[in-house]
């Protein structure tokens, strides 16, 4: 293979590779922290405590009170919101989270469910009893536990929602692989393998900020779809904790990339310094400089 197709298939096998890069991390980021239930409650947990998410909860639970039993709604808004700073309203925030997510990755995983995704309103209660009976609440033992179900995923979404994780599953352990093996090929068969690893890493780094970026845009396009305003606050909160990981990955493509590139660089100016600081080495039978004979 000539220098010149080297150096050409070198190129394209570094530019898909730099373009796989973020989306096998997007993908991986989807496939696998995502759809993982006991993260999915720890990246949820601290919101709990958190003023603008404990609001919105405030103000969903008190209008659905005051419409339910027909007491005043500014008074239902308020018993909601201090309940919201007890420890009893994180138990039963975890246990809704954990509830509400291992239906929907059960109904992911099983492709003959059909109907509404549903969770037993007993699996938010009974954790809700048990810790305002531990915490002494008046009535607390009086509490009902009533096994109802509750939608949380309509079935129209529920076909879609699976084929895209069927697809994000599958992109998310083939996308990185391909872009390691990608760029592993094209510095192996670049005909400068020091400005091969140079363009990889670069283009590593270029990726990472590109996904930084299509996170925020993200996050910008989100919150400007929401209908209510008031409810910005909260749903940021939840975003940023959602994609925490995935700005740090974006982070440490582009700190490690450029990190790369720099070592490279520098290895092949201090490559060249020792060059020009060696003297050539007289061949036999070559004629001795001058400066030497008179020595």
């Amino acid at each position: 293979m000539s220098p010149r197709l080297r150096t050409a298939s070198s190129a394209v096998l570094i530019a898909l590779a730099c373009l796989l890069v973020p989306l096998g991390t997007l993908a991986a980021w989807a496939a696998y922290d995502l759809t993982d239930t006991d993260r999915y409650v720890t990246t949820m947990a601290p919101l709990a405590a958190d003023p603008a998410v404990r609001d919105a909860v405030a103000d969903t639970v008190g209008d659905g009170i005051a419409q339910e039993i027909g007491v005043n709604r500014v008074f239902a808004e308020d018993a909601a919101r201090s309940f919201t700073a007890t420890r009893a309203f994180r138990t039963a925030w975890d246990a809704g989270n954990q509830a509400a997510h291992a239906a929907v990755m059960t109904a992911l995983h099983d492709d003959t469910r059909a109907g509404p995704v549903t969770v037993d309103l007993a699996t938010v209660t009974t954790p809700l009893k048990r810790s305002l009976t531990e915490d002494h609440a008046p009535f607390a033992a009086r509490l009902p536990v009533e096994h109802r179900p509750v939608a949380v995923l309509p079935p129209g979404e529920l076909a879609a929602l699976r084929k895209g994780y069927h697809v994000l599953h599958t992109a998310g352990f083939w996308l990185p692989l391909a872009a390691v093996l990608c760029g592993a090929a094209g510095i192996t068969v670049a005909a400068c393998r020091r400005r091969a690893v140079t363009a990889t890493a670069l283009g590593t780094a270029l990726g990472g900020a590109f996904l930084g970026l299509a996170v925020a845009i993200g996050r910008r396009l989100t919150l400007a779809d929401l209908r209510d305003p008031a409810h910005r606050p909260a749903a940021a909160a939840v975003y940023d904790a959602l994609t925490a990981t995935l700005r740090t990955a974006s982070w440490l493509l582009l700190v490690l990339g450029l990190t790369a590139a720099a070592i490279t660089w520098l290895t092949r100016r201090a490559s060249l310094r020792s060059r020009r600081r060696t003297p050539p080495t007289p061949t036999p039978g070559s004629p001795t400089q001058p400066g030497r004979a008179r020595a």
